[in-house]
């Protein structure tokens, strides 16, 4: 998880929780809404490490012998 994704996750999972605490259903979709912001980043970063040719998106200290 990078690029703020699992920040977002545990956000969003700890509003979703709050909000079913409280019986607030704007933060429990608030919560579920910043979740899927956050599986969405960690899919664009999955995505940006596979592409070829791309250079600088990989990792500098992990090679694909590893």
């Amino acid at each position: 998880m990078t690029g703020g994704s699992g920040k977002d996750k545990i956000k969003g999972k700890a509003k979703e929780a709050m909000g079913k605490m409280t019986g607030d259903r704007a933060k429990v979709a608030e919560g579920k809404a910043e979740q899927a912001k956050g599986r969405a980043k960690e899919a664009l970063d999955d995505t940006r490490k596979n592409i070829p040719g791309k250079s600088g998106l990989k990792d500098p200290l992990i090679t694909d012998d590893e």
